[in-house]
């Protein structure tokens, strides 16, 4: 066990900026192509020294309009003789999934919760949380690989699931093998198209042969079986990736009743329309549910308005297609990416000096282009999404928060991989109104659990915070919870976020993120 709190390292994944570089520049080397070759639960919950009782509430809130919830299986409330193992005392509960908003009383026992009551409830270890927020624990769909460094600032930021279904950069197998028992959150993911395009040696501009896409629908359907929840495309950085190619993976999505995730075809607000147009294309053709990634950096970005009515046409037509955004007015990826060919600059409406090479002060010019290019760094475009977009897009119902990223050892990273949350519940919720407290929540909690809970049945016991359902809590202070995280120091970690509790077990407090506690599970399918 290193001095971090992690066993020693076990071979990484494929770096993404290195995937990214493979095919951005047309070259693809053998040398990318490495694959990742009950978790323990070290630690146990802290014990108080007696039994107590949750102390009278302080602060009054309005009775819940609905009754506590609890899930339709779920084991009868224990009596009021029980003593349960934890007890979050007093706070504002709020249930996305049910309605539920108001204070009470949380019992856990082992990894579950087994008693949401309007009356105290007697516990081994008290936590008394009145003035706070007790939610479900946050789900990132739109994550990566749980590295050793990132995935601490997403406990930061209330994430209790981190679900990387932008696709995996590696094999399902190997994948679940190198992280379970490694890290404090749940993880899982989805397969990855530029990945598998990238292990057959195709350039960015190739298409596929059809042997070649049948065995990588093959593949797919390995790594579906073996727990992979979901595909994912992206083909602005692929374009050679075709509609056969898509069908012919998609083909296997439906069979298992997976959705199909999209880096849209183009960010280019003159072609916003038509990349929208192929994921519903694919959603019908393919009878697939489809959801569109970072809609404000890719498909909809100065064309919002349109682009959210078009969705909800195809929706009216029932096609099953959702969307989600991170809360920043800007995007940020590699400049060696297929994003950066062209007029740029007139497309995204910035120039050279608004491009700010991640985890640091400088900005990039006209003579440093390719050299920045050349080193791989991921640069952020300031600027680059109008903040009445990011607006729009929060309103719609069915739009829910996804980050987009994760902390890298080096931190040449995008500040959404540690602010994301923290920034909806404090920026777009308290500062600006923009969404109710209940909405947020949903949007990190019950939208995206519902989104692939199908295959991957796990699912349908986190998001809520029910009687009977997992014990992934996420408490915070809504008068202080903010991000804090910089293009120039995007490491910084959120604050404001107090306790965040995962399968019953306290992976933060108010002092700081708990190594030495990893109950994180892998989740995976189960068809």
């Amino acid at each position: 066990m290193s001095s971090d709190g992690f066993p020693p390292p076990r071979p990484p994944a494929i770096d993404r900026r290195k995937l990214l570089l493979a095919t951005a520049f047309g070259g693809t080397s053998i040398g990318l192509l490495r694959i990742l070759g009950a978790p323990a639960r070290p630690g146990s919950t802290p014990q108080s020294t007696s039994p107590t009782t949750s102390p009278t509430p302080t602060t009054a809130l309005s009775p819940p309009n609905v009754d506590p919830p609890a899930l339709a299986a779920a084991a009868s409330q224990p009596g009021t003789d029980h003593t349960y193992g934890i007890v979050l005392a007093g706070g504002r509960v709020i249930d996305p999934a049910s309605g539920f908003d108001g204070q009470a009383h949380v019992g856990i026992d082992g990894d579950r919760i087994t008693a949401i009551s309007l009356e105290p409830l007697t516990g081994n270890n008290q936590i008394d949380v009145t003035g706070l927020v007790v939610a479900p624990g946050f789900i990132d769909l739109l994550s990566y690989e749980p590295n050793e460094v990132g995935v601490w600032n997403k406990v930061a930021d209330g994430v209790t699931t981190n679900m990387a279904m932008h696709g995996l950069n590696a094999r399902a197998d190997n994948f679940f093998r190198d992280y379970t028992g490694r890290v404090p959150v749940h993880f899982g993911g989805a397969f990855h198209d530029q990945f598998t395009r990238l292990r057959r040696e195709l350039d960015i501009d190739d298409d596929a042969t059809p042997d070649q896409i049948a065995t990588m629908a093959a593949e797919m359907e390995e790594d579906v079986l073996a727990g992979f929840g979901g595909i994912n495309f992206s083909p602005e950085y692929t374009p050679g990736t075709d509609l056969d190619e898509i069908l012919a993976l998609v083909a296997v999505a439906a069979r298992y009743d997976l959705t199909a995730f999209f880096h849209a075809r183009y960010s280019d607000p003159d072609r916003n329309s038509e990349a929208v147009a192929e994921v519903i294309q694919v959603a019908r053709q393919g009878g697939v549910s489809v959801h569109v990634e970072h809609v404000t950096s890719t498909g909809g970005t100065h064309t919002m308005e349109a682009t959210l009515a078009q969705l909800n046409e195809a929706r009216s037509a029932g096609v099953d297609v959702t969307a989600c955004l991170y809360p920043y007015d800007f995007w940020a990826t590699n400049l060696a990416s297929n994003r950066f060919n062209g007029n740029w600059q007139e497309r995204f409406g910035i120039t050279y000096n608004d491009l700010q090479i991640g985890g640091s002060e400088t900005r990039v010019s006209e003579e440093t282009f390719v050299q920045v290019r050349d080193a791989g760094n991921l640069v952020a475009a300031l600027g680059s999404i109008p903040e009445e977009e990011v607006q729009l897009a929060l309103r719609e119902p069915w739009t829910f928060i996804g980050s987009d990223a994760i902390l890298e050892p080096d931190a040449n990273n995008h500040p959404r991989a540690s602010g994301t949350f923290s920034r909806v519940l404090g920026r777009y919720v308290r500062d600006l109104g923009v969404l109710t407290l209940p909405e947020a929540l949903a949007k990190m909690t019950i939208l995206p659990a519902r989104r692939i809970e199908t295959p991957i049945p796990a699912l349908r016991r986190k998001g809520r915070l029910q009687r009977g359902a997992d014990a992934d809590i996420t408490i915070f202070d809504p008068a202080t919870v903010a991000d804090t995280a910089t293009v120039a120091n995007p490491g910084s970690p959120s604050t404001g976020v107090e306790w965040v509790l995962v399968a019953g077990q306290i992976v933060k407090r108010p002092d700081g993120v708990q190594r030495d506690v990893l109950p994180g599970q892998p989740l995976t399918t189960e068809l």
